[in-house]
């Protein structure tokens, strides 16, 4: 199973928005979008299975205005059979972190994070699914792994920069940025944030852990929440202070109306990044 049918898709929709909504769960080989009535369907065929098995989870999950209907081609649920996170390291095929072996709870939180709203059901099938596979654990040791390897970052600026390793280095090691605390005590020093290392979690978790990605993803931003929401790739520049009451024609670059900017809430961020995490959307 890597194909999934949707239903229920805003007529005003476009194909880029729903190739980056399910982006999230993981590469995607195919999207054929068909027009149905008033509304459209799609169907969206992953490289990997747990792409698709995650995809399942935003079963009324909202898209604009929408509550989208989200089923399985072969008629599976996203807890049957078995679960397709690699199973170790070994299983790897790169150092980069990718969408298909995060755990479901970090991917819903990042689409929560980016402002969609995805139901409470789908939290609690991704909890209990990470937990009965043992996905968490894995994925923490992949990152404690990833930060050893990757822990001499700061000593390759200065010292390997000759052997062109560097540029590398420092994007695998942004990669993992996000799932570690900011460091408190000496330089370089960090923390796992605790929703990884726990294994028990709560839907309240998962919103939690949204949050503090929708935060730094906004620190990322010089702390422009509208240039965090990805709205100056949109609409422009923001307003400069003094400009707010002049319509947005008469301000170059200008930020868009309240009512353009509610509208746009829940498209993603800035094409290609995800909220509060260097981690690229996968092409």
């Amino acid at each position: 199973m890597s194909t999934v049918y949707v239903k229920n898709i805003g007529a005003k929709t476009e194909e880029k928005d729903i190739r980056a909504f399910f982006s999230f769960c993981g590469k995607i080989s195919s999207l054929d979008v068909f027009t149905e009535g008033e509304t459209k369907s799609a169907t969206v065929t992953f490289e990997k299975e747990t792409a698709a098995r995650t995809a399942l989870l935003l079963d009324h999950t909202k898209l604009g205005e929408h509550e989208l209907s989200v089923t399985s081609a072969s008629g599976e649920h996203a807890d049957s059979g078995d679960d397709a996170h690699p199973k170790s390291d070994a299983d790897r095929d790169t150092d980069e972190i990718t969408q298909e072996e995060k755990p479901r709870s970090r991917v819903l939180a990042e689409y929560l994070a980016n402002g969609y709203l995805v139901a409470d059901s789908g939290l609690k099938t991704a909890i209990a699914l990470d937990e009965k596979h043992g996905v968490s654990q894995r994925f923490l040791s992949t990152i404690q792994n990833l930060d050893q390897k990757y822990h001499a970052t700061d000593r390759a600026k200065t010292a390997d920069q000759s052997y062109g390793i560097t540029a590398r280095a420092n994007s695998l090691f942004s990669g993992l940025s996000s799932y570690f605390e900011k460091a408190l005590e000496a330089p370089g020093a960090k923390k796992i944030v605790d929703f990884y290392t726990t294994s028990a979690k709560q839907v309240q978790d998962i919103h939690n852990e949204a949050k503090r990605l929708a935060e730094l993803k906004k620190e990322e931003a010089g702390g422009s929440s509208y240039k965090a929401a990805g709205l100056d790739k949109v609409f422009g520049a923001e307003k400069a202070p003094g400009q707010e009451g002049k319509p947005n024609d008469q301000v170059p670059g200008g930020a868009p109306s309240d009512a353009a900017a509610t509208e746009s809430n829940q498209q993603p961020i800035a094409q290609g990044a995800y909220p509060g995490t260097a981690e690229k959307i996968p092409q």
